[in-house]
């Protein structure tokens, strides 16, 4: 036998090794799901703050996990901004511990009465919120998502197939460690939430095509992990597209409260997708307000890139074109363009944003409520920083992505967007006629 045909026999042995090993994964997360929608708010809140205690007691393997991750990492040549969404210290494993226990304070989005009538012939009819069932999540390098995704799906009464990034890999294997713990203190099926056991990227094609055991995926990554579930997936996506958000600042801002937005908007964090991608700045206080954000932008590090209106006031820009507009940097980079009024912000928005994220700074009410209701995005603010853009700001604990798509859920999904709904007919004996 040659070694073509050996290394051939290996790799079939190997693809159906691995197909068996997730069919057995749906197979444990569809009986959880089962026990998990008929599972008390008490229990469920229970795991969750369980499970926050288990990381703070696992804190010392976590960071060890995560010191395995981040040391492959740098030998792989991980992108500085990419590798700070991979590192955990202590600061963020407690926010991890402190997301789970927010999570389970939530009301249980489980069994909601979202309308109720009746009908003439007395037919009790109530609309009630219900699990989804399984949720696929396929993301990339952060290991706070494992925990938030996790949290969120048990809240909602559903079971989670967790496909982490290759990245963080131990980070997360450490994480659902801790979870399972949790689901195990409250006597809740511990297959509930399952991290796959391997990096290896057949198993995300796998996934995809699992209709009989997950009811919806959603992935959260770059352009080339969204576009891929999309088009190979045979199940419900909801989709988490890159980050492209705008920051406009408008000729009726205040001129301080505009320094501090943009400065936050771009630098607090440039890793996040809630980051500030691209600045526009209104023709007729371009050459009096935008050297000082310059300046600020300048003084934390940022690389500033312009259209030929921007370069004409500073010289020192790169010069910007059509890719600058279209790219979601998740670095200190910034590209900046000057717009006519706030016809020419939302115009650029909508051609160039990705539908995430996009805030207007101004005292203008008449122009905040025209950016707010023309600008086609799931979150538009008005005064305030697009990193804000995120579940646990917005008061649902955590999320497992911003859905940038039209149908729902939009926005940030939390608990409540991982529900869909059934009816509940109430009879007295009517029969149709």
């Amino acid at each position: 036998m040659t070694t073509e045909i050996l290394l051939r026999d290996h790799t079939r042995t190997a693809e159906a090794s691995l197909a068996a090993e997730m069919a057995e994964i749906g197979r444990r997360a569809r009986a959880a799901a089962a026990s998990l929608a008929l599972a008390s708010a008490d229990d469920k809140s229970a795991a969750l703050r369980a499970a926050a205690q288990a990381v703070r007691a696992r804190e010392k393997n976590i960071l060890a996990a995560n010191a395995r991750d981040l040391a492959e990492a740098d030998g792989a040549g991980l992108a500085p901004a990419l590798r700070d969404r991979l590192a955990l210290d202590p600061k963020r494993v407690e926010a991890v511990a402190a997301g789970l226990e927010m999570i389970a304070e939530l009301p249980d989005p489980v069994g909601r009465s979202l309308a109720r009538w009746v009908r003439p012939n007395g037919l009790d009819i109530e609309r009630v919120a219900v699990p989804l069932g399984v949720v696929g999540i396929i993301y990339e390098s952060r290991p706070n998502v494992t925990a938030d995704a996790g949290g969120l799906a048990l809240k909602s009464g559903n079971a989670a197939i967790l496909r982490g990034g290759s990245e963080s890999f131990y980070s997360s294997r450490a994480l659902v460690g801790a979870l399972g713990e949790g689901l195990r203190a409250a006597g809740l099926p511990e297959a509930a939430i399952q991290l796959v056991p391997t990096r290896d990227r057949a198993a995300v094609g796998l996934m995809l095509g699992m209709s009989d055991y997950i009811d919806v995926i959603v992935p959260r990554g770059g352009r080339s992990l969204i576009e891929r579930v999309q088009r190979e997936s045979r199940i419900a996506v909801i989709a988490h597209l890159e980050g492209l958000c705008h920051t406009y600042v408008d000729a009726a801002a205040d001129r301080e409260k505009a320094r501090a937005i943009v400065l936050n908007a771009k630098m607090r964090r440039v890793s996040i997708c809630g980051a500030t991608e691209t600045l526009l700045v209104d023709r007729e206080i371009a050459a009096g307000l935008l050297p000082a954000i310059l300046g600020d932008l300048r003084a934390a590090g940022c690389e500033l890139r312009g259209d030929d209106r921007v370069r004409a006031i500073d010289p020192a820009l790169l010069p910007a074109n059509d890719e600058d507009w279209r790219t979601e940097y998740l670095d200190a980079i910034l590209s900046v363009a000057i717009v006519d009024g706030v016809e020419g912000a939302i115009a650029h928005v909508n051609r160039w944003g990705s539908h995430h994220t996009d805030a207007i700074v101004t005292e203008n009410a008449a122009a905040a409520e025209r950016f707010l209701r023309e600008v086609d995005s799931a979150i538009v603010l008005v005064n305030a920083s697009t990193q804000f853009a995120d579940g646990g700001e917005f008061g649902m604990g955590a999320e497992i992505g911003i859905s940038t798509q039209r149908l729902p859920p939009r926005g940030p999904v939390g608990a409540e967007q991982l529900t869909t709904y059934k009816y509940l007919v109430r009879g007295t004996g009517q029969v149709r006629p």
